[in-house]
């Protein structure tokens, strides 16, 4: 099964979000929500980020559809808007992961 080129809209809106994973504490953020939905204050214990930077980050994460949020009374909660992020975070690292075990293994045989 082929796949449609993609346009240059498409590739522009990709990149855009991978500039929103490429910020650590926004990984953070989504690491802590892996363990399901937290407050903002939850976030800022589960970080050890400052609430300003931690509410920073989670409006960008919202608006590009990594989170998504509830109000409840006078709480916000959020919480990931699927998996699918850790999907890439996964080939991420296995690729760490390989290439250090390369640069050992070329350090060994130096």
């Amino acid at each position: 099964m082929g796949r449609t080129p993609m346009t240059p809209d498409l590739l522009a809106a990709i990149a855009e979000r991978f500039k929103v994973l490429g910020e650590p504490a926004r990984l953070q953020i989504l690491q802590t929500l892996r363990g399901g939905e937290r407050t903002v204050s939850e976030l800022v214990e589960g970080t050890g980020m400052g609430q300003a930077n931690v509410s920073k980050h989670l409006q960008l994460l919202l608006a590009h559809g990594f989170v998504v949020r509830r109000k409840e009374g006078l709480y916000a909660w959020y919480r990931l808007a699927d998996q699918d992020v850790f999907r890439l975070c996964d080939i991420m690292c296995g690729g760490l992961e390989r290439d250090v075990a390369a640069r050992r293994k070329l350090l060994a045989a130096g």
